[in-house]
C-alpha cells in the first residue's frame, strides 16, 4: 500500500475533527507523520535550568498556559526499497499515569489503512515509554512479523539495564514507568533487537545516527532521496529549543550533552535547508530550520494538500 493513498475502508473516526496523519514524499521515499496524541506535562519540564520568570515569559509570548500544557506526540512511517519502517511507537497505555489522549499510534494507523503485519522494520529513537509503549499494548505484539527488526542504538540497550536519573527532573511517578516499561520492552522483544554502535542504514536512504545527549543512545534518522531529505530529531529538539537551545528539558539524562546535540543538529539543519520533523513539535511538525541571531528559528512548512 502507497502510504499516500488512506484505505477507501477505513477512515478516521467521525469524531476526530482535527487530522492526525500527513503524508509526503522525499524523492523516491513515502513518509507518513502520525500523530500518538499529546501529553499533558508541567510547563516546568521545558526548562528546570531557566529562572522561572524567563521562562513564564517565554510561555507568555507563546501563547501557551503558565502551569501546564499539551506536548504533542508524533512517529514517522516510511517506505523505502520494499520495506515499511516504523519509526517510534507512541506512548501505549499506561493506566497508573493517566494519560488517555496520548497512545493513539495503533488506532491511527489502522485508519490509514496500514496493517500492522506490512511492517518489516522499528527504528527506536531511544527507550522512553513514550517511544516504545505502543509495541507494548496488548495484541499488538501478535500481529506483528516474527522476523520484525527492532534498530536500536546498543548504548540505549544497555543503558536501561540500570539507567540513572540523577539528572532529570520530572514529574513524580515518570522514573519509575520509564523504568519498568523498558524492562518490559526490553524482555518481550529481545529476539527481535538489532542493535547499532553509531550508525546503521535500515532501507535505502534511511540512515539512523545515534547522537547520545537526551538519552545515552537516543538516535535520528535521516531520509534522503532524489536531492531530498528530512531528519526525524526524536527527542533532540522541542519547541523552546529554537529560541532557547540551552534550556535543559527535564526528560534529559545527559542535559548538557543534550543540548550541545541539539545545537549541532540545527546548525546542520539550517545549514542544509533540509526538512526536519521531531517527536514533540506540534503535528505535523514538518518545517525547516533557521538562523536567529545566536538562536533559531522555526519555519514551519505549508501544507501540501
Amino acid at each position: 500500500m502507497n502510504l499516500h493513498t488512506p484505505s477507501d475502508a477505513v477512515g478516521s473516526k467521525p469524531e476526530e475533527l482535527v487530522p492526525s496523519r500527513y503524508a509526503l514524499r522525499i524523492g523516491e521515499i513515502d513518509v507518513l507523520v502520525v500523530s500518538d496524541g499529546v501529553l499533558p506535562l508541567p510547563s516546568k519540564m521545558l526548562a528546570h535550568n531557566a529562572d522561572p520568570a524567563v521562562r513564564a515569559a517565554w510561555l507568555h509570548d507563546m501563547f501557551l498556559p503558565p502551569d501546564a500544557f499539551d506536548w504533542a506526540l508524533n512517529v514517522v512511517m516510511v517506505r523505502s526499497g520494499g520495506k515499511t519502517i516504523l519509526i517510534d511507537a507512541g506512548l501505549g497505555s499506561d493506566p497508573d499515569l493517566h494519560l488517555p489522549r496520548a497512545g493513539q499510534t495503533i488506532k491511527r494507523l489502522e485508519a490509514a489503512g496500514i496493517d500492522l503485519a506490512s511492517v518489516t522494520d522499528v527504528v527506536l529513537t531511544h527507550m522512553h515509554m513514550d517511544h516504545v509503549g505502543g509495541l507494548l499494548v496488548d495484541g499488538v505484539k501478535e500481529r506483528l512479523r516474527p522476523d520484525l527488526r527492532i534498530h536500536v542504538a546498543a548504548a540505549e540497550v544497555k543503558f536501561w539495564e540500570a539507567p540513572d536519573f540523577t539528572r532529570t527532573d520530572m514529574p513524580q511517578g515518570f522514573p519509575d514507568a520509564l523504568r519498568a516499561t523498558a524492562k518490559r520492552f526490553a524482555n518481550e522483544y529481545r529476539n527481535n533487537l538489532r542493535t547499532f554502535d553509531e550508525q546503521h542504514e535500515v532501507a535505502p536512504g534511511v540512515v539512523v545516527r545515534r547522537t547520545g545527549g537526551h538519552t545515552p543512545g537516543h538516535s535520528v534518522v535521516r531520509m534522503a532521496s532524489g536531492g531530498e531529505a528530512l531528519t526525524f530529531a526524536g527527542d533532540a529538539v522541542f519547541t523552546v529549543g529554537f529560541d532557547q537551545p540551552e534550556w535543559h528539558n527535564g526528560f534529559e539524562h545527559d542535559p548538557e550533552e543534550a543540548a550541545r546535540v541539539r545545537i549541532r543538529l540545527l546548525r546542520e539543519l539550517a545549514e542544509s535547508g533540509e526538512l526536519l520533523v521531531a517527536t514533540h513539535m506540534p503535528f505535523p511538525s514538518i518545517g525547516h530550520v533557521a538562523v536567529a541571531g545566536e538562536a533559531f528559528r522555526w519555519v514551519p512548512a505549508f501544507w501540501d494538500y
